[in-house]
């Protein structure tokens, strides 16, 4: 049986997870969401501590993490996928809100 790779959700209102170990493009993550277990699949290769989005998040929405927005998306991030400066415009950087 093939271990499951790790994330964690920090805050229940977060829209991205935080990866524990790195992860390979199609390996399954198990997280906790709202007190219940979750899989998805990464669409990406993911370093360790890097985000990966646990939903859907639009063009232009808000990524959330820690409770707080930290940015806002340059386009469509699909859940699975890696959320990094490729796909993000990051609050704490470009003062934005």
């Amino acid at each position: 049986m093939e271990k499951k790779k790790k994330a964690i959700v920090i805050h229940p209102d977060d829209n991205v997870a935080v990866v524990l170990e790195e992860v390979a493009k199609g390996e399954e993550v198990k997280y906790w969401e709202k007190g219940k277990p979750c899989l998805l699949v990464a669409r990406d290769t993911i370093a360790k501590g890097h985000k990966v989005a646990i939903q859907s998040i639009a063009s232009l929405g808000r990524v959330v993490k820690y409770g707080f927005s930290i940015g806002i998306a340059l386009r469509q991030i699909k859940k699975g996928e890696l959320v990094h400066t490729h796909n993000l415009i990051s609050s704490t950087i470009e003062g934005g809100s």
